[in-house]
């Protein structure tokens, strides 16, 4: 029997498992669920389980039993509970600033500025590039409160989760000082890739280097105006909003627990854009001083009782009751990533990383290794929903061959923080997508379909040509 139940540890020990290129069907199995049913729980579920039946060499009992130890492992374990805290205090937090009436205020606020359809889509995006410091608090906090605003002007969810999401994860790559330039200047430190400058020095270094995101942040705006062309669903789902008013897709609407707000319900209470405005504002202070944002979020907490009670915006047990409101309501979201973190950990035992690896190593040359970092971990961080992981796995590969070329250790790490943007930035199960279509009601499913196209045509492929054109020259 020990032999069935056993952990994901002494069975990947005890197995060798070599399923080449079939390491790649869990991610198929998603993508193809997804596009067909439109439905990111099922999906991943569904590829969670293919996965865990290849683990297992197709043995039904030590399947289970190694979905029992993964989900375990994966929700104890300290840097995925850190992530867990971070959403579920995060909804609590939107779920006050929302029922105290901060998001409608700030809303009504920027009425003022953005009293225009295209004025609300540059100012999503301007906000979405001054919500710099985490790409957690940049998916959350943004489309919280842009929401009414995109829906009075007849702006697609769909679009909106794109400029949302193509500033959240990208402006943070782009800032040095925000949670991407804490982590991945440690690696490039352990990897040897900052030029003996300091870790925030050697990323700030990097930024430059890092075409995609800066492509992409370009991207946004000349997309979203008209100037450059959306593709099909991008298209369709603007031009529904615009004719019909209908900003949800029927997918999102089905998905929805509850209707959108209902500002009646806000008669005689001062709807004050400062209760929306003050506690993101202790959240990105307080995450910049402790480089920890879950102690930021329980401050804003605390802030928001020290505020909102003396105001009689709501009343101690109303307070509690939208703290667990809050949370409820990011329930489905905290599944969807621990499956998303286990689904992860089993393609990493199947091999996905070591075979994308390997094709990349077997088509090394100095010139064109920028673009091959790209391109590869680029479709690994798409393929595996990975970012943080897949960093901490890339750059003690990608900083030693570099030197070893004797190339740019800032080309080479700017490539390597570009390609796991773009997981982020687009892979349907990344945790930012998943937080993105939580805050704008999109299902993850629309906002792949829609984003996809865009994506790889401009930023993805412009990327691409602009390290191999680097590579050659910088040779």
């Amino acid at each position: 029997m020990d032999a069935v139940w056993t952990t994901m540890e002494d069975w990947g020990a005890s197995v060798e498992l070599n399923y080449g290129i079939f390491c790649l069907v869990p991610i198929f199995v998603i993508l193809g669920i997804a596009l067909w049913k439109k439905d990111t729980f099922m999906s991943i579920v569904a590829g969670l389980i293919v996965a865990m039946f290849m683990a297992a060499k197709f043995n039904p009992l030590v399947a289970l039993g190694l979905f029992m130890d993964e989900f375990y492992v994966t929700a104890c374990d300290d840097g995925n509970m850190w992530v867990l805290l971070v959403c579920a205090l995060f909804g609590a937090l939107i779920a006050l600033m929302t029922e105290s009436g901060g998001v409608l205020g700030f809303s009504s606020w920027a009425r003022k500025l953005l009293n225009s359809r295209k004025k609300t889509l540059i100012g999503t995006w301007i906000l979405g590039i001054i919500v710099f410091v985490d790409d957690y608090l940049n998916c959350l906090a943004v489309g919280a409160a842009i929401r009414p605003l995109a829906d009075k002007y007849k702006i697609s969810r769909e679009m909106l989760a794109f400029i949302i999401n193509s500033t959240g994860v990208i402006v943070c790559a782009i800032i040095p000082f925000s949670t991407w330039g804490a982590f991945f200047g440690g690696l490039m430190e352990e990897a040897g890739m900052t030029g003996g400058l300091s870790a925030i020095g050697g990323y700030t270094h990097a930024v430059p280097y890092m075409f995609y995101a800066i492509i992409a942040l370009v991207v946004v705006p000349l997309v979203a105006l008209g100037i450059l062309p959306m593709f099909k669903n991008m298209k369709a789902a603007e031009t529904r909003a615009i004719e019909t008013g209908e900003v949800l897709s029927p997918e999102s609407k089905a998905t929805l627990t509850e209707g959108l707000e209902d500002e009646t319900r806000f008669e005689g209470k001062k709807c004050r854009a400062i209760n929306f405005i003050l506690p993101i504002l202790v959240v990105a202070g307080i995450t910049i001083y402790t480089e920890d944002m879950v102690v930021a979020l329980f401050f804003a907490i605390i802030l928001c009782f020290v505020m909102y009670i003396p105001q009689r915006l709501m009343s101690v047990r109303e307070f509690c009751s939208a703290i667990m409101k809050g949370l409820v309501d990011m329930f489905p979201v905290l599944v969807i990533i621990i499956l998303s973190y286990m689904l992860i950990d089993v393609n990493t035992m199947l091999g996905l990383t070591d075979f994308v690896v390997k094709i990349c190593e077997a088509n090394v040359s100095p010139a064109l290794f920028p673009c091959i970092v790209f391109v590869g971990v680029g479709l690994l961080s798409f393929a595996s929903g990975s970012v943080w992981g897949l960093a901490a796995i890339a750059f003690p590969i990608v900083g030693p061959v570099s030197a070893a070329m004797g190339l740019n250790p800032f080309l080479c790490a700017g490539a390597t923080i570009s390609a796991v943007a773009f997981g982020g930035h687009i892979c349907m199960y990344a945790d930012t997508v998943i937080l993105t279509s939580a805050s704008t009601q999109a299902t993850c499913a629309d906002y792949f379909k829609t984003s996809l196209p865009i994506t790889l045509a401009y930023p993805f492929a412009l990327g691409a040509i602009a390290y191999l054109v680097a590579g050659f020259i910088m040779c």
